[in-house]
């Protein structure tokens, strides 16, 4: 065969199998922020290194239900200060606290995303654990935002293969940590990053003008891995 031949057939066949692989890695990519974070080390509690002055924060004192009639970035929000949001002297446990954010996960995703709350919360050994310092935790908001990565996604996807309603959303905060250590009060900061996948579809309400009667109502697809987000 003619070596000029051969090459002209080579070339189409080595871009289509160029494109095959970054279709597949984009996909890899994809379902490893989807299925969500890893379990969290249960020894994951207080750092004993940094004793502080403990800063009040109004940390309920009871589980909060999340609510899911808004705006996405506001639900995007509320799930997010969720998540991080907990007192272990409340008399209520880690499942207690995932039930509330259980509540408003969208019902295609609703055991995956159920996983994925449990990952993001104390395990019931390192509850215990936590408990005996009288640890309470919150969050801090920095940023919300759509990350580029996802409007690339979304540019690039073919019809019908994103549900119509879906969004992403990555956040960036501070979590707060405060309690005992023995009888010394302390605190503890730490950054966090993470994605979270929402499906928000239009509902009309009976809201008197002037309100506008078309608000969203939205679910959590999905959580990234914690300090994995999307960007």
């Amino acid at each position: 065969m003619d070596p000029t031949v051969r090459r002209r057939r080579t070339m189409p066949i080595a871009a289509l199998a160029g494109g095959l692989i970054l279709l597949l890695l984009i996909g890899i990519g994809v379902y490893g922020l989807l299925r969500g974070p890893q379990p969290a080390d249960p020894q994951d509690v207080f750092a004993t290194d940094a004793p502080a002055a403990t800063r009040p924060a109004h940390v309920p004192s009871r589980p909060v239900p999340v609510v899911a009639v808004g705006g996405p970035e506001e639900f995007a929000a509320a799930v997010a200060e969720a998540l991080f949001t907990w007192d272990t002297t409340s008399g209520y446990g880690p499942a207690d606290y995932a039930q509330m954010i259980a509540d408003v996960t969208a019902d295609q995703e609703a055991d995956a995303a159920a996983s994925d709350v449990r990952s993001y919360l104390p395990t019931p050994e390192a509850w215990a654990q936590l408990r005996t310092h009288q640890t309470r935790q919150w969050l801090t908001l920095d940023t919300i935002e759509i990350p580029a990565m996802w409007e690339d996604a979304v540019t690039q996807a073919a019809p019908g293969q994103i549900p119509d309603g879906t969004i992403a959303y990555t956040i960036t905060g501070t979590r707060h940590r405060t309690g005992y250590w023995g009888t010394d009060p302390i605190t503890t900061t730490r950054p966090v990053a993470f994605t979270l996948f929402l499906v928000c579809a239009p509902e009309r309400t009976a809201a008197p003008p002037p309100a506008d009667p078309l608000t969203e109502t939205c679910g959590l697809l999905r959580l990234s891995q914690l300090d994995n987000p999307l960007r």
